[in-house]
Order: structure tokens, then sequence, then C-alpha cells
């Protein structure tokens, strides 16, 4: 009869423990159902599943490890795992698999520990959990700290899921993202960014309202489109109206001193790097959107054209309005152009007018958004800067994405 039986080995980590065990297993023909291995803080974890053959014998193979294991320094243990419950493991692996990434400025294990039971409270068993973010020093710990856990998990969580994650995410100031672990999100292939408030931190209209005196007017008006208390087109067109009389030559000055997102040029550089397509679908205006493509690479942009005469904004717009249709739309098209599944897209944004593209991207992220926004998309960032984005698609900062 065939013993399956799981080692694990534990201890200082060095070269050569898989290696050494490996080849004893080899000597003896034995079969290798499962392995896994971690490194934490230079301590080594390897856990290897074996299946001993009948012709074969457990007591001079393991006898053998333990031997060359105790010649390295290092912890051996054996468990005989009865072949009934390994059927029953084997069968567990046909389970939906999900990914949990929680991003915060600095983890603390209140924060694991509220993930793990509302993942458990729901049957998920967690597979794996790395961490994706880089070491940081003690001393090093600010603002712009970035510290991310990601866990791989198995199961069919109920639909309150996602409300529990987002409660959660709310209550510890932390960010919680639920996904399906297919070849899809290994696979994106195009990013699609909503401009004002989510690459840059302002809102331009705003910006060119203050210089036509009409500020406080323009940004209430603002406010409520993004909250999604008015239409969004309606809005823009009486605030767009506002600035009738304004000299154009502003429009440079503003567009030199927007400042722009944390990790924002971070992430596009990294994505370019990776050969990703990237666009501006912006409700905001076109002069600014080009702006951004020229500084930070941007494959496309579409924005608003705004009408000038004599030197003087007149007021209106040019064009098909860019809203949150005219978004949806747009995604549709460049990732038909470009030959990609719109699973494979990413769309990011802050507004309600973003919500339509938001949701039919693979990947809808709510980019420090309004609570409405947060509360409908499928993925909130609040917490970090636009580079959080890449470790929700399982990118590592050792990965040194951003001197490709």
């Amino acid at each position: 009869m065939k013993e399956i039986i799981l080692i694990t080995i534990a201890g200082d980590d060095k070269p050569g423990v898989t290696s050494s065990i490996t080849q004893i297993l080899a000597r003896y023909q034995v079969n290798i159902l499962d392995i896994g291995q971690a490194v934490i803080h230079d301590n080594l974890s390897l856990g290897i599943l074996i299946e001993i053959p009948p012709e074969a014998e457990s007591s001079p193979v393991l006898s053998d490890v333990l031997f060359r294991m105790h010649e390295m320094g290092m912890n051996t243990r054996y468990e005989p795992v009865d072949p009934v419950d390994y059927q029953r493991w084997v069968e567990g692996q046909g389970k939906a698999r999900h990914i949990i990434t929680l991003l915060a400025r600095r983890i603390s294990a209140d924060h694991i520990a509220k993930v793990t039971r509302i993942a458990a409270a729901h049957d998920l068993n967690i597979d794996n959990i790395s961490r994706l973010s880089g070491r940081v020093h003690l001393d090093e710990v600010d603002h712009r700290t970035k510290a991310c856990v990601e866990f791989s998990v198995r199961g069919n969580p109920s639909e309150s899921l996602r409300a529990e994650f987002l409660k959660a995410a709310s209550d510890l100031d932390v960010d919680i993202a639920f996904q399906k672990d297919d070849i899809f999100r290994r696979n994106r292939r195009l990013v699609v960014f909503d401009m004002d408030s989510t690459l840059i931190e302002a809102e331009v209209i705003d910006e060119l309202a203050k210089e036509a005196g009409v500020g406080e007017e323009v940004a209430a008006i603002t406010e409520e489109a993004m909250q999604g208390k008015i239409d969004f087109t309606e809005s823009f067109k009486r605030r767009v109206a506002l600035l009738k009389g304004l000299d154009e030559s502003v429009l440079e000055g503003i567009a030199e001193r927007l400042p722009l997102t944390e990790g924002a040029e971070a992430l596009v550089s990294s994505l370019k790097g990776l050969g990703f397509k990237t666009a501006i679908l912006s409700g905001g205006f076109n002069y600014f959107g080009e702006y951004l493509k020229s500084k930070l690479g941007f494959d496309y942009v579409y924005a608003n054209e705004l009408e000038i005469e004599h030197g003087k904004v007149t007021g209106r717009v040019t064009g098909t309005v860019v809203d949150g249709k005219r978004k949806a739309e747009l995604l549709r098209e460049i990732a038909a152009r470009e030959g990609v599944r719109l699973e494979q897209t990413i769309a990011v944004g802050d507004g309600a007018n973003d919500l339509p593209m938001l949701s039919i991207a693979g990947l809808g992220i709510a980019f420090r958004a309004k609570p409405v926004v947060r509360e409908s998309a499928r993925h909130a960032i609040s917490t970090l800067g636009l580079d959080g984005i890449l470790y929700l698609i399982g990118f590592r900062d050792r990965d040194g994405l951003e001197s490709l």
C-alpha cells in the first residue's frame, strides 16, 4: 500500500536545503504530491507532501532525510496523511480561487486578524500569504510608506463578503480588495484613468474658475456632480458657462502648476515599461489632458474641447461631452482597437461619472473617491497613492518596475 507523508522542515535559511532533500527522495523514486516554501526574516519553512511507492519502505527514506537535515542544522517533522483525507484535499483544490489584497501605510496584527476572521466566516481557506511591499526600516515610517499583504484563498463566499470588507476597511483606515484569481487578473493590458482628482490632485475647472473670479460658484456645482446629486452633463455646461471671458493665456500657467497625485508618475512609468496601453478619459479639458500625455507618456487622451475665440473662453465646449456614458463607450472602443478583452482592462476614477467605466472594466478602482462611489465600485484605494494599483495586479516592490 502506498504511504503518504507530510515532511516539514524548519530552521535558518541556507542554500541547498531543498536540493538535499529532493536528491534523497529521488533515490527512492518518491513522488512529490505537493511542495511549498516560505522564508520569513531568514527563517525557512519547507513542506513536502510525498507518496512512497508500494515497493519501497518509508523508514530508510525518512531516516536519510532526518540525518541529512540534522547535519544542516534543520528541524524535521513527519506526519502520516490518510489517503481519504488526501483525496478530500484534492477535491477541495477545485474550489474557486480569489485574491484578498490588504493595503495600508503600515499593517498591524489587528488588520490581518480582521481580514482573516472575515475570510474564515465565509469558509475561505487561505492557501498562501505573501508580502508584496518592500521592507521598511522602523524609523522610516511616514505618510508615504506603503505596505501590502496578499492572501490567496479558496472557496465560494456569499454576497455579503464585499460589504463586510468595505466596513472593515473603513473602520481600520486600510484598503481591502477582493478579486477572482483567474487568467485575466494576470493578463491586464489596458489601463484608463479619470484625470481630475485622480491623476492630479485638483479639479481643473475649479482652478479656471478661480482665475475667472467664480471659484465658489463652480466648486459648489462640481461637488454636487462628483457626489452624483446632479447630472454631470448639465452641471458641466453650467460650470463652463461661468468661465466666459477668461483669457486663454491662463491655461498654460494652470497646467504647469497642476499637482500630480502621489504615485502617478511611478505607476504610469511602470505600466509603460511592462507594455501596457494607457489612456486618459476625462470629463475635464483636452488642453490639460494633452499636457499630461506629453509629461507622463499616455497613449490616448479623450476630454472636452474648451471653445476659445479671439483669445477668450466662450463658455462653451465643442464636440461630444465626455460624461460617464461616453467614458464607458471610449473604454470599449480603445479595448477593441488594441485587441484587448474588457476583462483585461483596468479603469480608475473618483467621481460618479466614472462608475459606468468602472463597472465594465475587468478591474474597476474607485481612487480616493466619494463614499457613494466607493460603495458602488467593486474595488477602492483610499490609503495609498496610485502606484498601489500595482499591488492589485500582483506586482511586488522588489520587481523594481519604476526602473523599466
